[in-house]
C-alpha cells in the first residue's frame, strides 16, 4: 500500500493515557481517582478487571520510549495524571511525581521526540468528585491551579499542550449515561458537567500561557452524524445529537457561543464571562476521530429518556468494538468543518485515531494485524485528501502505542501498535508498528528527496 503524501512539516505521533498504561496505582503518593472507585463497582468494567497494573509503564517507560524511538515518531501525546501530582486535586505538587516526569520528559527529548502533554485524561481525583466533580464550579479553580503549576514546572520541555481530553465523552458518558466513571446517569443534566469542563479548558489555556507554555490546543472527540432515513423524526434526532456531541464544543471554543437550539439548557448554567473564557485562542484544534454515527428517532412508546438512538451502519467492515470503518467520513468532517468555521478555525491536528483488533502473537511471535494497517492507511489517506482540498492539517497521532486498559471495556479491546501481554508485561511490536514506521520514513524520504 502506497504511503499518502502529506504536507511538509506534518507531524506523526502516538498516544498513551497515563491511567490506561501506567499501573503503580498505590505508589509514590498517588491518590485515588474516579476510575479506581468506579472499577470496584460490580459490573462497571465489562471484564471485571482494573488498571492496578495496566502495562506497568510507570516502571517500564524507558522500554516504551525506546519503542517510540524505533518507530520514528516526531511526537508522543501522553498525560500528566492529576492524582500523582495532587493526590486530592489540590495543594503543592508531589515531589515524587515531579521527579518521575522530569525523567520521563528528558527520556523523550533525548530520543528526539516532542512531548505533547494532556493535563486531564479522564482521571479526576476522587476527592474532587466527592465534592461534586465536574458539576461543581470549584473544580474549575482546582484545575486552573493544577494547570498553572504544571505549566510553570514543565513548559520548558513540553512542546504542545492539551488541557482536557474529550470533554464531551467525560460529560455525557460519565455524568449522562453512567457508562464511564464517575457513573452518574443524569441524562440531559450532564450539560452542566459539559459547561464546567469547557470553562475549565479555557481557564487552563489562560494559566498555561501565563506560565510560558506554547502551542496549546484541544483534543475533542468528533463524529459525523448521519440520519437513518429521510424521515423528519430521524433527521431531527440526528440534528440534536450532532448539536450536543459536535456543535456544543466547536461553537463554544471557536465562536464563544452555544448553539441556539441548546440555549434553554445553557440559561441555567452559564455565568457572566464564561463563554469569553471558553473561547481562548488555540494554536491547533485537535480531533479525536473513530467512526460516523447512524442516528434514528426513538419510538414514541419507548421507555428511553433520550429522543435518539444509534443504529448499525451497514455495508462497512467493523472493528472489534463493532464500529464501522469509514475513512471517507473523516475527510468529510474535516472539509465541512473547515468550510463552516473558516477564519475562526486554527490548523487541525488529528490528536487520536485508531482501531481495536484483538489478534496476538502467532507461533513465530508475529502479530499480523492487517485490519489495523488497512484502517490507519485509509484514515491517513483521508487526511491527505482533505489537505489536497485545502484543509490545514498539521499532524496525526495513532491511538494507541500500547494495548492498554480501555476504560469500561477493561482489557477486552486492543488498540495498540504494540501488543502487551498483561500477565508478563512483555511488549511485541505488531505488523502495524512496522507499517507506521515505514510511512514515517517514506514521508521523510519524500521531503528530503
Amino acid at each position: 500500500m502506497v504511503a499518502p503524501q502529506l504536507p511538509a512539516g506534518f507531524r506523526f505521533g502516538t498516544v498513551a493515557a497515563a491511567y490506561q498504561v501506567e499501573g503503580a496505582v498505590a505508589e509514590d503518593g498517588r491518590g485515588a481517582s474516579i476510575w479506581d472507585t468506579f472499577a470496584r463497582r460490580p459490573g462497571a468494567i465489562l471484564d471485571g478487571s482494573d488498571a492496578a497494573s495496566a502495562c506497568d509503564s510507570y516502571h517500564r517507560y524507558p522500554e516504551d520510549v525506546a519503542l517510540l524511538r524505533r518507530l520514528g515518531v516526531g511526537a508522543h501525546r501522553f498525560s500528566f495524571p492529576w492524582t500523582r501530582f495532587q493526590a486530592a486535586g489540590r495543594g503543592p505538587l508531589n515531589p515524587k511525581a515531579v521527579d518521575h516526569y522530569d525523567r520521563y520528559l528528558d527520556a523523550l527529548l533525548d530520543a528526539g521526540i516532542s512531548p505533547v502533554a494532556t493535563l486531564y485524561f479522564h482521571d479526576l481525583p476522587q476527592a474532587l468528585e466527592d465534592d461534586g466533580g465536574w458539576l461543581n464550579r470549584a473544580t474549575i479553580e482546582a484545575f486552573a491551579t493544577y494547570a498553572a503549576l504544571l505549566g510553570e514546572r514543565f513548559a520548558d520541555r513540553v512542546a504542545s499542550w492539551v488541557p482536557i481530553q474529550e470533554p464531551n465523552a467525560v460529560a455525557y458518558l460519565g455524568y449522562g449515561t453512567g457508562r464511564w466513571a464517575p457513573g452518574r446517569d443524569l441524562v440531559f443534566g450532564s450539560a452542566a458537567a459539559a459547561h464546567t469542563l469547557l470553562v475549565a479548558h479555557g481557564r487552563a489555556v489562560i494559566a498555561l500561557r501565563e506560565a510560558g507554555a506554547h502551542d496549546i490546543g484541544c483534543a475533542n472527540n468528533h463524529s459525523p452524524m448521519w440520519p437513518a432515513s429521510d424521515d423528519p423524526a430521524d433527521v431531527g434526532a440526528t440534528k440534536l445529537i450532532d448539536t450536543l456531541w459536535n456543535g456544543l464544543f466547536l461553537e463554544s471554543m471557536l465562536l464563544g457561543r452555544y448553539p441556539v437550539d441548546l440555549l434553554p439548557l445553557a440559561e441555567e448554567i452559564v455565568e457572566e464571562g464564561d463563554l469569553a473564557t471558553i473561547r481562548q485562542p488555540l494554536d491547533f484544534y485537535g480531533v479525536n476521530f473513530y467512526h460516523p454515527w447512524r442516528v434514528a428517532a426513538v419510538a414514541e412508546d419507548s421507555e428511553s429518556e433520550l429522543p435518539f438512538q444509534m443504529t448499525p451502519l451497514l455495508g462497512y467492515p467493523t472493528t472489534d468494538m463493532d464500529w464501522p470503518v469509514v475513512p471517507s467520513a473523516l475527510r468529510e468532517w474535516l472539509v465541512l468543518t473547515r468550510a463552516r468555521f473558516r477564519a475562526a478555525l486554527p490548523p487541525f491536528v488529528i490528536t487520536e485515531n485508531g482501531a481495536s483488533y484483538g489478534m496476538g502473537p502467532d507461533q513465530h511471535g508475529v502479530v499480523d494485524d492487517q485490519p489495523r494497517i488497512d484502517f490507519l492507511a485509509g484514515h491517513l489517506e483521508a487526511v491527505a485528501e482533505a489537505c489536497r482540498r485545502g484543509v490545514d492539517v498539521r499532524g496525526y497521532y495513532v491511538g494507541h502505542l500500547l494495548d492498554g486498559w480501555d476504560w469500561d471495556e477493561g482489557f477486552r479491546q486492543r488498540y495498540g501498535l504494540v501488543h502487551v501481554d498483561h500477565a508478563s508485561g512483555a511488549r511485541t511490536p505488531k505488523r502495524s508498528f512496522d507499517w507506521y514506521a515505514g510511512v514515517i520514513a517514506a514521508q521523510e524520504h519524500h521531503l528530503l528527496g
